[in-house]
């Protein structure tokens, strides 16, 4: 797995590409993006495109659209999809009923302001705080007295699951520290991100996931889902995200660093790959390139441990003023 050559005795390769449209596609979206697509290409594998739109409130108009336009300058194909998160509810569904029958979730009334005003600990922002346990005494049978639709939570067994990471190596993180007893289906009747990602990148065959390492605290639950649901969970790979010069993830306060904003400025996608693959050690200075010469080049040992800062100083040396 994330071998840089295809192997005869090896299952398949499939990755996966799975953009959110809430928002346009940005400089940090394409380095994690470049990475993943070259980690499935390099080993000879296949790309699945699939757009994670269970966020419905947040999802912009025209963002899905603009995404397949982004992906294809870049030079990014896949083999299957797109696949709209959204059109395959029953599907998800059908994993809650699972988790419903066996009495491994529990609903809960617990609004996110009830929530914060009971967090006692500081916790990481894309996390939020610890859950403390307030509707954990409730069984599936408790739902029908509740009066309203609840969320169902995942009861958190006694020990997380320790798993190996490509890029970030052993990872030992404690669901009971981190987040807690975790949504798998919302308020509004779907399913939470934990519970799409899993019933989706199994039903497409997925082995290996490509993410940003924001995202890593998200794998001990998603593999505890996996166990759960009698399924297959893919190899992770975390890698670091690019960030402004505050340090924080990219975001407006950064200027603008849409992809659609550098192409309507002239930059090239040969441009901001060269760029991209310096920031990742595959090139010794920023350089033009084409996508298919980045092949030969691809190694995930050479990325920096540490976030990319996207200086603007970088952005102009390739065209481009945010």
């Amino acid at each position: 797995m994330f071998s840089r050559e295809p192997t005869a005795s090896a299952a398949p390769i499939v990755g996966r590409l799975a953009p959110s449209p809430t928002g346009a596609q940005h400089v940090g979206n394409a380095r994690t993006y470049l990475i993943a697509w070259l980690a499935a290409r390099c080993a000879g594998g296949r790309v699945v495109l699939r757009i994670e739109d269970i966020d419905s409130p947040r999802v912009k108009a025209g963002a899905f659209e603009q995404t397949c336009i982004d992906l294809r300058w870049l030079g990014l194909d896949w083999d299957e999809g797109p696949i709209i998160q959204t059109q395959r509810l029953p599907e998800h569904r059908a994993a809650l009923d699972q988790l419903l029958a066996r009495d491994l979730v529990y609903p809960c009334t617990c609004t996110r302001g009830d929530i914060e005003r009971a967090a006692s600990a500081p916790h990481l922002d894309h996390e939020g705080p610890l859950y403390p346990g307030s509707c954990a005494h409730r069984r599936v049978a408790d739902a029908a007295s509740l009066g309203s639709q609840p969320a169902w939570r995942f009861r958190l067994p006694a020990e997380s699951p320790v798993f190996h990471d490509a890029f970030l190596g052993e990872q030992r993180i404690d669901l009971h520290r981190v987040g807690g007893d975790f949504v798998v289906w919302k308020f509004a009747g779907t399913p939470a991100y934990q519970l799409a990602v899993v019933v989706d990148d199994a039903a497409q065959g997925v082995t290996q996931v490509v993410r940003g390492d924001d995202l890593v605290t998200s794998t001990p639950r998603q593999l505890l889902l996996y166990a759960t649901l009698g399924l297959q969970p893919p190899a992770f790979c975390h890698v670091p995200l690019v960030v402004g010069t505050d340090g924080r993830r990219l975001a407006k306060r950064h200027g603008d660093t849409r992809l659609a904003a550098l192409r309507a400025q002239g930059v090239t996608a040969e441009s901001l790959l060269g760029l991209l693959a310096w920031s990742c050690g595959w090139l010794p200075k920023v350089e033009p390139i084409a996508l298919r010469e980045l092949l030969p080049l691809f190694r995930l040992d050479t990325i920096p441990r540490q976030p990319f800062v996207l200086e603007p100083a970088l952005l102009r040396g390739i065209g481009y003023s945010a």
